[in-house]
């Protein structure tokens, strides 16, 4: 996995991990238990924010770091793979 691939799952996780803290505070009823959870969401929400901006300050240095791209390309070689073995 590349260093790209790496950030950007670590993106998805902190986004997902806020998301959960989120429904975690929204279904207690102590209400110490609701902000220590939403304290936690708006933690991680900075951290989204500031690894959102290293994503893309390495999308812009490493353009193959894109999601659009590599995905893109993967399905540029599957498709010019198949169309050799038809050939």
């Amino acid at each position: 996995m590349t260093v790209g691939q790496n950030v950007q799952q670590a993106l998805a996780m902190l986004k997902t991990a806020a998301g959960n803290f989120n429904t975690f505070a929204m279904e207690t009823q102590d209400s110490a238990a609701q902000q220590m959870y939403m304290d936690f969401s708006k933690q991680l929400d900075q951290m989204v924010g500031e690894l959102s901006i290293r994503v893309e300050y390495l999308e812009n240095q490493e353009p193959q770091y894109k999601v659009e791209n590599m995905t893109g390309q993967q399905s540029s070689q599957q498709q010019m793979s198949g169309k050799t073995k038809l050939d």
